[in-house]
Formats: C-alpha cells, sequence, structure tokens
C-alpha cells in the first residue's frame, strides 16, 4: 500500500496548528518529503509520490534511483534522479536531479507508485555515464538478479548511437558477467581485462579427485591453473584465515599457484595486478 501523503494546508485542516506540524516534523512522526507535502516515512520509497506531485506527467524515474528499484541499485545517490523529455519545464526541488533525455524513455513501469524506465534502459543510461569501474558491477548485478538479459541490454546500447558515452556502455555491456559476487571480484576483473590478459572466468569450481567440486575461487584462468582472488576484511576473522590456509595448501599441492589482492592493489596500483599475473599466464 502506498504510503499517505498530506499537503500542509490538507494538516492545518484536519485541525493542526504551525507549531503542531512543526512538533511533530521535529520528532520525525512527520517528515517533509517535498514543498509542502508531509508523509509519516522518510524513506526514498515514500518521497517518490510526494515529489511526482509536482513533476510533469511526462517524468519518469530513472539512472541510480530506477536501478535501486529494479533490484541492482550498486551505485547509489542521496538524490531522487528523474528522466523527461528535453526541454521539458521542470520545477527545482531540492533532492531531485533532473536528467533531460533526447531518447524517449520507451515501456516505464510502475514501481513503488511513480512511473519508472525499464531496467534496461536505466542500466545503460549509468553505463553512459559512471566511471567504468563502477559501471561493470552495476552491469554484472543487474544480470544477476534478472533484470534483464544480455540480449535486451545489446539493443538498448544501440538505441542510444552517438549520444555522450556510448562507446564506454557499448564497450562494457558485452563483458559484464551475472556470475560475479561482488564489486570488488567484477572490479578486479575489469583490471585484468584493461590490462591487456585474456577475460578470467568468475567462480571456478576447482574439483577433487574423484571429479566432485571441492573449492570455488573468484576468477582464474583454468588452462593456466591460476586463481585470482580479493581479499577484503572478512579474511581477518581467524576462522576464515583457518580455512583459508587450509584451502590454500591444498590447492598449491595439487598445480594451482594462486594469487591475492587486496584493495590496496585493486584501487592504488592495479599494474601491480598484471606485473604479478604476466610471469604466470606467459610462463
Amino acid at each position: 500500500m502506498a504510503e499517505p501523503l498530506y499537503r500542509y494546508s490538507e494538516l492545518l485542516a484536519a485541525g493542526l496548528s504551525r507549531e503542531q506540524v512543526r512538533t511533530l516534523t521535529e520528532l520525525s512522526r512527520l517528515h517533509r518529503v517535498s514543498r509542502s507535502v508531509y508523509a509519516p516515512s522518510a524513506d526514498q520509497a515514500g518521497r517518490l509520490p510526494a515529489i511526482f506531485r509536482r513533476l510533469p506527467a511526462t517524468a519518469v524515474v530513472g539512472f541510480h534511483t530506477g536501478a535501486q528499484l529494479h533490484g541492482f541499485g550498486d551505485v547509489r545517490s542521496p538524490d531522487v534522479h528523474v528522466i523527461v523529455p528535453a526541454g521539458e519545464k521542470v520545477p527545482r526541488i531540492q533532492g531531485v536531479i533532473t536528467h533531460e533525455a533526447v531518447l524517449p524513455v520507451r515501456d516505464p513501469v510502475r514501481l513503488a507508485g511513480v512511473p519508472c524506465a525499464p531496467a534496461v534502459r536505466c542500466a545503460v543510461d549509468l553505463a553512459r555515464s559512471l566511471h567504468r569501474m563502477e559501471v561493470i558491477p552495476l552491469l554484472d548485478l543487474c544480470l544477476r538478479v534478472g533484470a534483464c538479459q544480455p540480449e535486451e541490454l545489446q539493443v538498448e546500447v544501440a538505441r542510444h548511437d552517438r549520444l555522450r558515452g556510448v562507446c564506454q556502455a557499448r564497450e562494457l555491456v558485452p563483458r559484464a558477467d551475472p556470475r560475479a559476487e561482488c564489486r570488488q571480484e567484477s572490479q578486479l576483473r575489469l583490471v585484468l581485462i584493461d590490462g591487456g590478459l585474456p577475460p578470467p572466468e568468475p567462480q571456478i569450481w576447482v574439483p577433487d579427485n574423484n571429479g566432485i567440486p571441492l573449492y570455488r575461487l573468484d576468477l582464474g584462468y583454468r588452462q593456466h591453473r591460476v586463481g585470482v582472488e580479493y581479499d577484503g576484511s572478512s579474511h581477518l576473522d581467524r576462522a576464515r584465515l583457518q580455512r583459508d590456509r587450509s584451502r590454500m595448501n591444498w590447492l598449491a599441492a595439487n598445480g594451482w599457484q594462486m594469487r591475492h589482492f587486496t584493495d590496496l592493489d585493486l584501487y592504488r596500483r592495479p599494474t601491480h595486478i598484471i606485473k604479478t599475473l604476466i610471469p604466470l599466464l606467459n610462463p
């Protein structure tokens, strides 16, 4: 059920004084979601219907906000992002970013009580506008949650031909892979590709001597028996460290060469990653 919304005049007509409205707002029992519009909830979904009361009928949710509603909001924004046709007059609303688009939004869907651009449109708009290291995790997640299919992304990219950023989207959309399980894994995969290495395979299962899958690697190259993994803060846990040591010993004994990288490598010295792996892939 949609969150109830109240105009300021409606609150006064219901018998509340201006001081009471102010007090309820300070106590967070009412939230000012837009100019002269209040709601009991302060979350973004509750804000959207209030915001759309002030927008033209042609407006739809898109970009970061649309991706979040579709379930692949890997890159969040505190603002509400809406798309309107180029030249449309839109009132200035605090916390709302308006994107004027020359490309019409086809077949909007209704989510959280407001019209929203289809998932594939949100994905490609963000693929054109975000930094490439932010794009690939978002595209991976889009496919992973089933928001759209690879062929749908390809068709949508073609619709954006000659628009700003389409070259980046055209390059990265074919790189998207639903097997990636976290943003750092997706970004590490892109670093390897950008460094001139072959695209690694995500989530490789390594079987035991009986052919039963035993260990899973973040990324790897089966032919070379080389595994590549991102070590985040979870690997500092003592129990996790003990399991990792047993796992690493088994993999090493069975011919796998493992290389582990951290956020320092990923974000500050990606060339170190490439230099570490080249000798293993080109002996």
